[in-house]
Formats: structure tokens, C-alpha cells, sequence
């Protein structure tokens, strides 16, 4: 049956060939083109399409968190230690990474790799479109070649790195919960019952509210220390997609671990 699809488009660019040929000798044929048709050989290249354009970003993305993961585990060891019941950063990761079901090999391939690998952290102030803040934790090697990849990254999207941008957050524990029926007015209600305000709480009662919260009857799926915003910046819907565009360019740095923002949007009548 191959063989018989083959021979039928081979034939047909055979008479359109000849059709061609005989063109010359009748000049109303000659802006006639000649059709090479044969679906057989381009079967595949739709699906082909499809699988580049979903399978392929999306295997890039999970490449990056898992990357971006191993960074940040091998920076809680280095300050706390490998043992998760001594190292409260460490055990908030490793549950992290089982909730996102990262690999086993690769969880512990970067507790062992922690000493041997080379490496320092740091975190950049920047200013960004409308006047937002961002805080940019980087792991790097190499500090002058991190620092000028993001710096262009910053001046390509309209943003900047300067000093300053630290002032407008705080550090703070950061408690995530499933909802499991329990309505945002009563879940409030909840954390703040258990010590915490909004679910933010400070540093050093952070394990005492996910305690609270689990005996209250909250599910608590991870808990971690984040920096959190108290000075908003109001951002208009443009602003908006350009700071969209360069959270996304920063984030797909290497070096970058996290990136925190104080971005709201305007409410229709501040547009």
C-alpha cells in the first residue's frame, strides 16, 4: 500500500512535470508551477510540531526547577547542615521537593555535593517597570560574570540593580495550606488564632504556627522563610506585562535561585 501512495505521487509530479515542458511551446502556460504531492513522506511532522512546542518547554521548565531546587538545597547545608532534624531550612526544602516530586538521586546528590561544590550566595537589589522592588537570590561561581547577566537582563526589560530595594521587604516564615473546604475567611481565621498573620509569621515561630494550624484541623503543605513585602508598588496593566516579561527572563537565569517582588495590580479606576 506504501508502495502503490509512493508510485501515485511520484506519477502525479510526473504529468505536472510534463505539463511544465509543454509550456514552453504555449505561452498561456507559463506561469504554471510544478506540485511535488506526497503526504506519506511528511506523515509525522504535524505531531512532531505539537510534541516541540508542549513536551519540550515543558521538560525545559521542570530542567529548571529541578536545577534551581539543588541550588537552593545545597545553600541550606551549607549554613545548617545536612541533617534535616537540625536544619529547619534543610527539612522545608526536602518536603518541597517531595510535594514536586523531584528524584530521589538528585535530592540526595546535592546534600553530598554541598562541601565539594564551588559556589557563594548572593542577593542583588533591583528596581523594575513602575517602580517595583525585587530581591534576587543568586548561587554563582563566578559573582562578575552573574552580576553582568543580570544587569543586562535588568536594562533589557527596563529595570535596574540598585540600592535600596532591601528596605522595602521583611523576612518572614511563610506557612502554605490546602483549602480542603475551608474558606480564605476562616483559614485567616486560623492562622492568626495560631500566632501567625495571614499565614506570615515571624522567623522564629514559624514550626509553633504550622503546629497550631495542623491541631486546628488546617493541612499544611509546606512552610519556609521568604521575603515578604509592606510596600506595595501599584503597577498599571502595561507595566504589569513588562514586569511579567522580566520576572520570566530572570528566572530562566542559571545563577538565579528566587526572585521577590512587591508588585500589586491597580484596581480598573487607578488604570
Amino acid at each position: 500500500m506504501l508502495g502503490d501512495m509512493i508510485l501515485r505521487a511520484f506519477r502525479l509530479t510526473v504529468r505536472v512535470s510534463a505539463v511544465v515542458q509543454s509550456s514552453c511551446q504555449c505561452p498561456a502556460l507559463h506561469s504554471c508551477r510544478a506540485l511535488h504531492s506526497s503526504p506519506v513522506l511528511w506523515a509525522g511532522h504535524n505531531k512532531w510540531s505539537k510534541v516541540k512546542d508542549i513536551k519540550i518547554p515543558k521538560d525545559a521548565a521542570r530542567a529548571r526547577m529541578i536545577a534551581k531546587y539543588t541550588m537552593m538545597i545545597r545553600i541550606a547545608v551549607r549554613e545548617g547542615g545536612a541533617n534535616p532534624e537540625f536544619n529547619v531550612a534543610l527539612a522545608q526544602l526536602l518536603e518541597q521537593c517531595r510535594n514536586k516530586n523531584l528524584p530521589k538521586a538528585t535530592i540526595e546528590g546535592a546534600i553530598k555535593g554541598a562541601k565539594s561544590k564551588q559556589g557563594a550566595q548572593y542577593l542583588y537589589e533591583a528596581s523594575g517597570p513602575g517602580g517595583c522592588m525585587l530581591l534576587i537570590e543568586v548561587l554563582t561561581d563566578n559573582n562578575t560574570r552573574s552580576h553582568q547577566e543580570i544587569k543586562r537582563i535588568m536594562v533589557k526589560h527596563g529595570g535596574a540593580l540598585c540600592e535600596g530595594a532591601r528596605r522595602n521587604f521583611d523576612r518572614k516564615g511563610v506557612v502554605a495550606a490546602s483549602r480542603d473546604g475551608i474558606s480564605s475567611e476562616k483559614a485567616l481565621e486560623l492562622a492568626i488564632e495560631a500566632g501567625a498573620e495571614d499565614f506570615i509569621c515571624d522567623i522564629t515561630s514559624m514550626k509553633a504556627v504550622r503546629s497550631a494550624l495542623e491541631s486546628l484541623g488546617v493541612h499544611t503543605l509546606s512552610a519556609g522563610l521568604e521575603f515578604v513585602s509592606h510596600t506595595p508598588s501599584l503597577l498599571n496593566h502595561a507595566q504589569l506585562e513588562t514586569a511579567s516579561t522580566l520576572l520570566e527572563a530572570l528566572n530562566d537565569c542559571p545563577d538565579v535561585v528566587r526572585v521577590w517582588d512587591n508588585i500589586h495590580a491597580q484596581n480598573s479606576q487607578g488604570n
